[in-house]
């Protein structure tokens, strides 16, 4: 089975869960979409190539412009998980399973240069940031941006995109 690549209007939707795995990696189909978005015009306030997707670049030992190469071409997500998984850093399916599984867990609490903005982050959404993830705060706050408003069903709320 194939899934197409469809642009998304991220000034109007969120990208893809930083959860859901493709070719075993987390983050890499948010990162797809944020990409065909930046291709298309359609990222709004969201970034391609933030520190979140940097983590899956370092890992894998690719660059934002070498997949972003791909994706401009790619018809599917699984064309772009098949790529990933055959050039940079070999990486075996445990490795990959063991990265993605420490990745989903992480923190920034345990940051000593990223707590302070991680607490007021997680406060402004209701989260309570020792028990919460990187990828829970990602979720929350997509969930907040695009919650419609009252009066204005499907309104983006102005939120800044890092991630």
């Amino acid at each position: 089975m194939t899934t197409p690549i469809i642009t998304r209007n991220l000034s109007k939707e969120p990208p893809s869960s930083p959860r859901e795995r493709l070719a075993g990696f987390v983050i890499l189909k948010r990162t797809v979409d944020k990409c065909r978005a930046r291709i298309d015009g359609t990222l709004g306030e969201y970034h391609y190539d933030c520190p979140l997707d940097n983590l899956l670049f370092s890992f894998k030992g690719i660059t934002a412009t070498e997949l972003q190469t791909v994706v401009r071409e790619a018809k599917s997500y699984e064309e772009v998980g098949a790529w990933l998984n055959a050039n940079g850093t070999a990486k075996s399916a445990a490795q990959i399973q063991s990265w993605s599984e420490e990745t989903e867990a992480a923190s920034p609490i345990r940051n000593p240069e990223k707590r302070a903005s991680f607490i007021q982050a997680c406060s402004s959404l209701g989260l309570n940031p020792q028990m919460h993830t990187t990828f829970d705060w990602l979720l929350a706050d997509d969930r907040e941006t695009f919650r419609p408003k009252p009066g204005q069903p499907g309104q983006h709320n102005g939120q800044n995109h890092s991630h």
